[in-house]
């Protein structure tokens, strides 16, 4: 049964730890990270960007795809649906569709325009018992189209959004989705520990969380981050275990790759990587 992401992350958020998003594209990522969420005892959060879910047949589809998952692999630790972010419209539709939690990203828009929309997704998602992820400052790189520069969030503008209820806060702090140039200068840990003053108890939450440095990752924990994306790099674990099946010709039946087959390193590479970012996070055992 999917839950709401709020007691897992008010849970991390006073143990000193974070739970690990990680977003799904199809079957085999999805069955991945449940498995090892089960597996490692750790709670988890599935992310489905409004263009995955385009690609997977809708969200409906995520949803009884998951459900089904969650049955079928007696799945017992806690498993949170959350939409990553999500437009306006595509929060509502996703609210409609099953998830169990919602990411209204209104970083582009004016503050009083992003506290009005976040405002009206409170009342919702409180109403239905869903948690709902809010961001100020727009995360870098590129991800659906929609491009950031690695802004640094207003921490009086998180602070603005946090009072509204929301169940968790991203705030842009020098991160980026994607790979990390070489010229980046890191993240701003002065900005996290005001905006942290100034919001309290709310969990706050890293996107970006491919190729940031493990001494940062710790410290951004110890400053109240306790959800951390991670998207990139099982795109690259994945797509470099598939490609390596291929170039070595594993398949000798003649009859082509069977798909199976074919998907299968780039599955064991998911789990590997989901291993390796879950005991980095130190949610292992957290379930």
């Amino acid at each position: 049964m999917l839950v709401s992401a709020k007691d897992m992350l008010n849970k991390a958020k006073a143990g000193h730890y974070a739970v690990g998003q990680f977003n799904i594209n199809n079957l085999e990522w999805t069955k991945a990270v449940l498995l090892t969420a089960q597996e490692l005892n750790s709670p988890v959060i599935l992310g489905v960007s409004e263009g995955a879910g385009k690609y997977m047949c809708g969200y409906k589809t995520v949803v009884n795809m998951v459900n089904g998952m969650l049955e079928e692999l007696k799945i017992t630790v806690p498993v949170a649906l959350h939409l990553d972010h999500g437009s306006y419209e595509g929060a509502y539709k996703c609210i409609e569709a099953g998830f169990s939690s919602i990411m209204f990203d209104g970083s582009h828009y004016p503050i009083d325009e992003n506290i009005a929309k976040t405002t009206e997704l409170v009342k919702v998602c409180s109403e239905k018992g869903l948690s709902l992820e809010a961001e100020v400052g727009s995360i870098g790189g590129e991800e659906d189209g929609v491009i950031g520069t690695g802004e640094v969030a207003d921490p009086k503008e998180c602070k603005a959004i946090a009072d509204l209820g929301v169940t968790m806060l991203a705030a842009g702090i020098g991160n980026i989705h994607g790979k990390y140039p070489a010229n980046w200068t890191g993240l701003s840990f002065e900005t996290l520990d005001a905006i942290g003053q100034l919001t309290g108890d709310m969990p706050l939450v890293l996107h970006g969380g491919t190729g940031i440095p493990e001494d940062m990752i710790k410290k951004a924990i110890s400053l109240g981050v306790a959800k951390i994306n991670v998207n990139t790099e099982c795109q690259l674990a994945f797509a470099e275990a598939t490609r390596g099946y291929i170039e070595a010709g594993k398949d000798q039946s003649g009859k082509g790759f069977d798909p199976r087959k074919l998907l299968a390193p780039g599955y064991e590479a998911i789990k590997a990587t989901v291993k390796e970012k879950m005991e980095l996070f130190g949610s292992v055992g957290q379930a």
